[in-house]
């Protein structure tokens, strides 16, 4: 205790930032490494909560034995990232050898999901743990507790007592100047399955605050196809043979209007109701984006059906149902690890989904999310300067709330011009779109708002070494300078501006951190599904062998191929014969239409 009160008195020397020469609470300076928790004593003092860590001390900062032996076998995520990303011959045998390539998914997924507390830990109304953190499902979850509200400066005791003007950052350091494609070759199809995918449980409830979620499944519960009370699945059923309700238009099936399945859908009032369809989830009539994967996904609902209802002629409506939303939760599961977070990652290493995997391991089914994550996974660089549909071009205005683009065109003419149009890179900073830089200030506000811990202590609690300059986490200098201006000190840099602004991997889509802390939340999210269980992980669950053969099967491209009369193109990937340039020589604008 004597050595923690003689650290809480030399701290503050260390921060000359910092004027007032009043009690500081010792724990704003973040003392406690490694995990450990700090706990304030009497006035002035602290103490670190070591327990499990593997360290000890004033500030669990001394190792024990075989904490100091893994820390010094375990690689760095720079080289892990490296090896994962070339030598592509030695991962095509390693793949090739399920015995190898499952040990690594194993260790892949329990080093990954370990990470993430479960059950959850903090919310955003205290810094401690409390049964109101835990219980309440209406907060998100957070990973680290807020900064203590009597800190000297918005994020601690590190640079100065106010942060820069939101959008003054966000135009300086986040808006595009020109269209940056992200070097992988992600294309629009990816970028509208990220939205489409992360809204079904990243639903902010703004009502109460931006630390609450209107999204009470809190993982991968199918709500964004089904909606998300008994009462708007109710309106979107057919109460037919497990159905949801449809409408044909030219021999295509598309998701009914809300004449004909009457819920609340977010459309403006110049839209005519015959053009306002109705689905899962309210805003997504947004973008046509959107409103595609729905129909794609209403179609594999109403086939699997078909399917059900062949082999099992005595289930009742609600029997088929239920079976087939199982069944597609297993879909999108796969789906994810497999073609989505596969491209994602770049890895040569072949991603497998295999629940199994993890029986003989001390793994929580359960989820909660997290701030950290919605925020992390705010991604509007993806989106392009226009959008391209059969060489016609539309503006953010014409694109938005126009149904008419999937029910002229069709699904499958919007899969593959989507399928061809990069997507941008979202790290390294000022490639985010005018229209969508609103919503990037104001997730700004909303983390000083859940006093969100600065970046670097993100980045310890991630395992990873805290940045020691701007120079070093933006890899230039003259962003480096003005940062450093704005902020004071590196160590006082905001969370979400952070991790958009970080120097990309080599040829990647973003940098070290995005992957590092990203890949977590989203491994225990989709394996802690309850579909992924001992109890639930069987063919009985879903219908039988051909129940779970449709999801043990389950591809991107089969989900596209078997729900259009002709199969497009499709892929997360451009073709390799586009060019890289965002541009598409020959094309009519939504004008000439």
């Amino acid at each position: 205790m004597e050595a923690a009160r003689i650290i809480s008195l030399f701290l503050p020397l260390c921060f000359l930032k910092v004027a007032d020469t009043t009690a500081i609470n010792p724990c704003c300076y973040y003392p406690c490494q490694n995990n450990g928790v700090c706990v304030n004593v009497g006035m002035e003092d602290y103490e670190c909560d070591c327990t499990r860590t593997g360290y000890y001390g004033v500030n669990c900062s001394s190792p024990f034995f075989w904490s100091r032996v893994r820390k010094f076998l375990k690689p760095s995520s720079r080289f892990m990232h490296h090896a994962l990303t070339h030598y592509k011959w030695l991962w095509y045998i390693i793949n090739n050898f399920s015995f190898v390539s499952d040990t690594l998914m194993r260790l892949v997924l329990t080093v990954r999901a370990n990470i993430i507390p479960s059950p959850p830990t903090y919310n955003s109304d205290s810094t401690y743990l409390s049964w109101e953190g835990y219980s309440n499902i209406s907060y998100l979850t957070r990973l680290l507790p807020p900064v203590p509200k009597d800190c000297p400066t918005p994020t601690g005791t590190r640079g100065y007592k106010t942060l820069p003007d939101a959008k003054e950052l966000a135009n300086e350091f986040l808006l595009r100047r020109k269209f940056i494609p992200d070097p992988q070759g992600t294309n629009l199809m990816f970028a509208f399955f990220a939205q489409h995918f992360t809204h079904q449980f990243f639903r902010t409830d703004l009502k109460r605050g931006p630390g609450f979620t209107k999204a009470l499944g809190h993982g991968v519960d199918l709500t964004h196809i089904y909606g998300d009370s008994l009462e708007r699945q109710h309106h979107l059923r057919l109460f037919k043979d497990g159905k949801l309700k449809y409408q044909v238009l030219d021999g295509g099936v598309f998701p009914p209007s809300v004449k004909d399945a009457p819920i609340k859908m977010k459309y403006p009032s110049t839209l005519p109701e015959g053009k306002r369809l109705a689905i899962g989830h309210d805003t997504f009539g947004l973008v046509p984006g959107l409103m595609m994967y729905a129909t794609i996904w209403l179609r594999e609902h109403n086939r699997v059906c078909d399917i059900l209802k062949e082999e099992h002629p005595t289930w009742s409506d609600e029997q088929l149902f239920q079976t087939t939303r199982l069944i597609l939760t297993g879909e999108t599961i796969k789906i994810v690890i497999e073609d989505y977070v596969q491209h994602l990652s770049g890895y040569h290493f072949k991603m497998s989904f295999n629940p199994e995997l993890l029986f003989t391991e001390h793994f929580q089914y359960s989820n909660r999310i997290a701030v950290e994550f919605d925020h992390l996974y705010h991604w509007h660089p993806l989106m392009p300067e226009s959008f391209i549909v059969k060489d016609q071009e539309f503006s953010y205005k014409d694109f938005l709330f126009n149904t008419e683009i999937l029910l002229n065109f069709g699904v499958e003419a919007l899969v593959e011009s989507f399928s061809k149009q990069h997507a941008g890179q979202i790290g390294g900073g000022r490639n985010i779109h005018h229209s969508l830089l609103p919503v990037a200030i104001a997730l700004i506000e909303h983390g000083r708002l859940l006093r969100l811990q600065p970046f670097n202590e993100y980045r310890k609690k991630f395992g990873l070494s805290p940045y020691k300059s701007f120079q070093e986490l933006t890899g230039e200098t003259e962003v480096a300078a003005k940062l450093e201006k704005l902020y004071g000190h590196i160590d006082a840099l905001e969370f979400y501006p952070a991790l958009i602004l970080e120097l990309p991997h080599k040829n990647s889509i973003f940098g070290e951190s995005m992957v590092e802390m990203g890949a977590p939340f989203s491994l225990k999210g989709l394996l802690g599904n309850p579909i992924c269980s001992p109890d639930y992980w069987k063919p009985s669950t879903f219908g039988g062998k051909t129940g779970f053969d449709i999801v043990n099967t389950a591809t991107f491209k089969k989900l596209i191929c078997l729900n259009v009369k002709k199969c497009p193109y499709v892929s997360f990937h451009v073709p390799y014969d586009v060019d890289n340039d965002g541009e598409s020589k020959e094309r009519k604008t939504s004008t000439e239409l």
